[in-house]
């Protein structure tokens, strides 16, 4: 099987899914760091036009935006599949995918994860109070949300991890290491549970912060 490329940094969210799902798949892959400030500049901004990340690479073939690369994943790398057979828990993931993406991480990851994580670690940055407080009602309605959308089974999609989990994990893992994440999970106690069931698949652990810091400094 030939090697699949990640352009991303370690500490993105978004690659981290894309390189959690290679992981559960058991593909070989490679990070290919982006370094500080390359995001808007060539040679990044050929790969991606908007100047995000992830970029997957595979056989000369290349692909940007989290959810298109995760789907072609799971199609090309059929085993295990992340994607429910039943057609309502397969709707279901796509929803919360959906809810991630727009939601979860559009006005409250990329503000408080941001704030209290992301800046301060990267920047040094101090978090800025009053943008984590306006964040905190839209989180709370998220959290609901979602925990809704889990009930008392084990992931989204059901009995089995999809990639639904895969998507929100990595957002969720950033708002725990938060003072607000008491506040935000108090209405939806199972979403911890559910966290720690993530964080404990070897996919997670191989691609948490700390370890694709490694991965990058040996690139």
């Amino acid at each position: 099987m030939s090697e699949f490329v990640v352009h991303s940094i370690p500490g993105s969210p978004f690659g981290r899914s894309v390189m959690a799902v290679l992981e559960e798949k058991g593909a070989p892959w490679r990070l290919a760091p982006i370094p500080q400030g390359g995001l808007k500049t060539e040679p990044h901004l050929s790969r991606h036009p908007f100047g995000r990340m992830p970029v997957l690479e595979h056989d000369g073939f290349s692909l940007y935006e989290t959810n298109a690369i995760l789907r072609y994943l799971d199609r090309i790398l059929p085993t295990p599949s992340l994607t429910p057979a039943d057609p309502k828990a397969a709707a279901r993931m796509d929803q919360v995918i959906s809810i991630s993406d727009w939601y979860l991480f559009q006005g409250v990851g990329n503000v408080i994860g941001f704030q209290r994580v992301v800046g301060p670690r990267l920047m040094g940055l101090t978090p800025n109070e009053e943008a984590c407080a306006a964040a905190l009602p839209q989180g709370e309605v998220v959290f609901r949300a979602l925990g809704g959308l889990l009930g008392d089974r084990p992931y989204f999609g059901g009995d089995a991890v999809s990639l639904a989990d895969f998507m929100v994990a990595p957002q969720m893992d950033f708002l725990a290491e938060c003072p607000e994440w008491a506040k935000l999970s108090a209405g939806a106690p199972q979403l911890g549970a559910w966290l720690e069931r993530m964080n404990a698949r070897p996919s997670l652990k191989a691609t948490t912060w700390p370890a694709l810091n490694a991965l990058a400094a040996a690139a």
